[in-house]
């Protein structure tokens, strides 16, 4: 079982704090700046669905896929009550394999940090480079060096709600900008806690590296900002969105 199975359970809850309504809108002002309102969308790392289902409601015809079966299963259970109709697919991000091609693609809350080196990442790209026609659009957004650096990197961070009660731990390696991430999950059952650990590890890339695996594979960048803003990288910049046209 992987760390986000054992985690889906609790997934909705702890990224409350996401603004996923916020976020939505701000992606979907880029996807049509650039030519793609409509069509086919993947969202690649879907995770429960949430901003899946967003976009069905803004009219695109839906593909989420995401590695862990027990996201993709909270991502169905909640279609169920809202009628998303979106194709859900199990699959790793870089053995992306659909039925047809898509006229867009979105990659969200860093899950492109989950891939452990830039070939990894690079082969991704050219998964999703090679489903989407000509002049598809593909966002995708990023936790950046000083993020991991400065403000994950040898921190501890609590969170806590009404029956769960979460210590996430980071220990940063600066040799490849990698963050490992504990987290203790406190589960309330009855008067007492239930306690489970989850591991994962993020990858933090350059701004170059991730526009030279787009390039090399047949996209062209279109913009860099920083997170959910018009405005460019800054030197503190914590998460960044890339918006790249299929060439």
């Amino acid at each position: 079982m992987s760390a986000y199975d054992a985690l889906a359970r609790f997934y909705d809850l702890l990224t409350d704090d996401v603004e996923y309504e916020r976020r939505g809108e701000y992606i979907h002002s880029l996807l049509k700046e650039y030519g793609a309102e409509g069509g086919i969308m993947l969202d690649l790392s879907c995770g429960t669905g949430t901003l899946t289902e967003f976009f069905w409601k803004k009219g695109y015809d839906m593909i989420g896929v995401d590695k862990s079966p027990e996201m993709l299963m909270k991502a169905r259970q909640k279609f169920f009550f809202s009628g998303c109709d979106a194709l859900l697919l199990c699959q790793d991000m870089r053995e992306l394999d659909l039925y047809g091609t898509v006229d867009c693609a979105i990659c969200t809350l860093d899950s492109i940090n989950h891939l452990p080196t830039i070939e990894d990442v690079s082969l991704a790209f050219s998964r999703v480079s090679l489903f989407m026609n000509k002049g598809g659009v593909f966002v995708f957004d990023v936790n950046t060096e000083y993020k991991h650096r400065e403000i994950l990197g040898d921190n501890t961070f609590v969170m806590e709600e009404d029956d769960v009660f979460v210590v996430w731990q980071n220990f940063y390696e600066e040799s490849d900008k990698s963050t490992d991430i504990r987290l203790d999950i406190f589960t309330k059952n009855g008067e007492l806690y239930e306690r489970s650990t989850e591991d994962f590890t993020e990858w933090a890339y350059s701004t170059a590296q991730l526009k030279a695996a787009l390039e090399n594979n047949g996209f062209e960048v279109k913009a860099v900002y920083d997170d959910l803003t018009r405005k460019p990288e800054r030197a503190d910049s914590e998460r960044l969105y890339f918006a790249a046209v299929k060439i």
